[in-house]
């Protein structure tokens, strides 16, 4: 009669905890979709107001260094005050910026409302971060799918913004602004209803460990370096050295991101399971095998099975990465996220345009090889990292 009435308390803790869940799991797709709208937008005002690709790489500049170089000082900011409208204000002025700047008149304007949008996104993740962690009651799982939830919005931003701004011009921006403001009301009305409840948050061991964290910091930077690579080049890897067409190449980006979101979600799975620090070794050497195999596929009808499987390889220590970054520093569960969200995942898109030369030199192919080299510090760093100190954590009420 006792062990029922555990069981049947244990599954409402479950049920509960992944029903709120769903809050952050949906305004982590809709933010993310807004910084996947920038690239999906970039091609219509090049062709509707003559931007260069200068203009054009500068719009893309400026969202990124909006959601990117503020996150970790937001971060702190997260950490020293509760500022619980955070993340639905940033997921509001995320969607406003990118959804207005379509009508913006002049370049200046769109830059500053594409930077603007940078900053909502910037504002929303360590603020999520650390209250999905507070909802997820310590699951690794249950922060894949916030994780996840966040490459699916990427993900549908080009599949939903193309065909709008096909019939609508680059002005059919604005008719993704409804969903922004709507989902951030509803966030911030839950995050009103949370705060009325009493929260134990337990120090998970106490100190927060640096050393741990930066080595985790640089294998998130490794595996973002892979993941934008791949992102970029994959699309012209298959036209330029497969021979494909270019339909053909559009769907090995899609299965490489469909795999992705998979990848992420059976990480935090594993990590329940295993461990994090074990799941993110699995993860970083698996991608490894899959990524030489990819190389060397001549066919490109084949190599299709293989980029989905080096998709859900090198997503498998995504979300892991959060989670293990907010272990390490228990103090500043927003300044982890903040890192490990933005800054890290950046900081791999600086050496994009390292690999764009190396392709203009030696061809698409050689990126792949590189990516395949690239891959191999991540393994050692992994190997480095260190277990988190076992502790209590944070109990939802």
């Amino acid at each position: 009669m006792v062990n029922a009435q555990v069981d049947a308390m244990s599954r409402g803790a479950v049920r509960s905890s992944a029903a709120r869940m769903r809050y952050w799991v949906s305004s982590h797709a809709v933010t993310d979709f807004y910084q996947g709208l920038v690239p999906a937008s970039i091609p219509f005002f090049v062709l509707e107001r003559d931007y260069s690709y200068l203009a054009a790489s500068g719009l893309a500049l400026a969202a990124t260094l909006g959601s990117a170089l503020p996150q970790p000082v937001l971060g702190v900011l997260a950490d020293r005050w509760r500022l619980l409208w955070l993340a639905p204000a940033g997921l509001a002025v995320a969607g406003i910026g990118a959804g207005l700047a379509g009508l913006a008149p002049s370049y200046p304007l769109v830059w500053l409302l594409l930077l603007l949008s940078g900053l909502g996104i910037a504002a929303y993740h360590p603020a999520a971060g650390r209250d999905a962690r507070r909802d997820a009651g310590g699951s690794a799982a249950a922060m894949s799918r916030f994780a996840a939830g966040g490459s699916v919005g990427f993900f549908l931003a080009p599949a939903l913004a193309t065909p709008v701004l096909v019939g609508l011009g680059v002005g059919g921006t604005v008719v993704f602004l409804p969903p922004a403001v709507l989902m951030a009301f509803v966030l911030w009305r839950y995050q009103l209803r949370r705060a009325q409840h009493a929260v134990a948050v337990k120090s998970a061991g106490g100190q927060d460990r640096w050393v741990p964290f930066l080595v985790l910091t640089a294998l998130a930077v490794a595996r973002s370096v892979v993941f934008l690579g791949l992102n970029t080049f994959l699309v012209l890897y298959w036209i330029d050295h497969l021979g494909a067409a270019p339909v053909l190449g559009g769907i090995a980006l899609t299965a490489f991101l469909t795999g992705g979101v998979l990848g992420t979600l059976v990480g935090g799975r594993l990590a329940d399971r295993i461990g994090k620090v074990n799941t993110v070794r699995f993860g970083c050497a698996a991608v490894i095998p899959a990524l030489v195999a990819l190389r060397f596929m001549p066919n490109p009808v084949w190599a299709l099975l293989l980029v989905a499987v080096v998709g859900v390889t090198v997503n498998i220590p995504f979300a892991v990465l959060v989670a293990l970054g907010q272990d390490y520093l228990p103090g500043r569960p927003g300044t982890a996220a903040g890192v490990t969200l933005g800054l890290a995942v950046s900081a791999g898109g600086l050496f994009v345009p390292l690999l764009g030369l190396l392709a203009d030199r030696n061809g698409t192919q050689a990126v792949l090889t590189a990516l395949c080299v690239l891959a191999v510090p991540a393994v050692v760093l992994a190997l480095v990292l260190v277990a988190p100190v076992a502790a209590d954590q944070a109990q939802p009420t």
